[in-house]
């Protein structure tokens, strides 16, 4: 008699296909999950392929992030990009960055913006910003 042919068979044989298919999607699944750090990579290229640019401000630098804001149409986005990626395209003093840059955003989702990805900067880097001193001697001589 021919295994399959039993009842015990065909659960078994209905047992290994379920194991091996679950086992495949799991593999696709895991597979082909791209890492957060590609995903923000690809984001901000295809940003900078497709993006129209505009003018925007430069208000915060912190570790890994910008803070910027930048206005579309009439509408005003505040929004931050994560740039742990990118300090090597960074100047070494941070506080030359705050001020007006040039904002790079998605036609179809303004909230979709980059100021800095791997083969464009939006950063208009100024000299060394005055001492906070020398702003304040400056003011009592006028």
């Amino acid at each position: 008699m021919n295994w399959i042919a039993s009842p015990d068979g065909r659960i078994a044989l209905l047992i290994v296909t379920t194991c091996l298919l679950a086992a495949a999607a799991v593999w696709l699944l895991l597979g082909f999950r791209v890492p957060p750090a590609e995903r923000e990579r690809r984001r901000r290229l295809l940003v900078h392929q497709i993006g129209r640019m505009g003018d925007g401000v430069l208000n915060d630098v912190q570790q890994d992030a910008v803070y910027f804001t930048y206005t579309v149409c009439g509408v005003c986005y505040a929004a931050s990009q994560d740039i742990s990626a990118l300090h090597s395209l960074l100047p070494p003093e941070a506080s030359v960055l705050v001020g007006p840059v040039t904002v790079k955003y998605s036609p179809r989702n303004p909230v979709n913006s980059i100021v800095l990805c791997e083969q464009w900067s939006g950063l208009r880097i100024r000299e060394t910003p005055p001492e906070p001193q020398q702003i304040i001697k400056e003011s009592e001589t006028s």
